[in-house]
């Protein structure tokens, strides 16, 4: 599986992924990463392992794995942290390596009944909250 494209910051990991996220664990077909801005508590993000551009780019059996990934993430946000509803994003348009961005929505909160913001600047937790955050997902895994 290629893995190596020392300017994406889902390959690279360092730096690159610590300007927006942080790495909770590895899935059969992805990484798992928290997304630092925590607007909607519990949004992270579903990488690919496999640098690729568009879902259709992978095997049926990498596809299938990628979906049950990200299927696995969204039961362990609805049991971690109990949303009126996951939103999922899949855009790419800047960032060429497929991942999806799962968005818990709360009905009395921010931007309930309307598209997320990609980074709206609005919570960003300290340190110690965003370990808290990852725990409670490593938790409901």
């Amino acid at each position: 599986m290629e893995t190596e494209h020392k300017d994406c910051s889902y390959c690279a990991e360092g730096e690159l992924l610590a300007q927006f996220g942080i790495k909770i664990c590895e899935l059969p077909m992805s990484k798992l990463i928290l997304f630092k801005e925590q607007s909607h508590p519990g949004r992270v993000i579903v990488a690919c392992k496999k640098h690729v551009d568009d879902i259709t780019e992978l095997t049926q059996e990498e596809r299938a794995q990628y979906i049950e990934d990200i299927n696995r993430t969204a039961v362990c946000i609805h049991k971690a942290f109990r949303p009126d509803k996951i939103n999922f994003g899949a855009y790419g348009d800047t960032m060429h390596h497929l991942h999806v961005h799962v968005v818990p929505k709360y009905k009395d909160e921010y931007e309930w009944g309307g598209v997320f913001a990609m980074n709206p600047h609005r919570t960003e937790p300290s340190e110690e909250e965003l370990q808290k955050v990852i725990d409670t997902i490593k938790a409901n895994l």
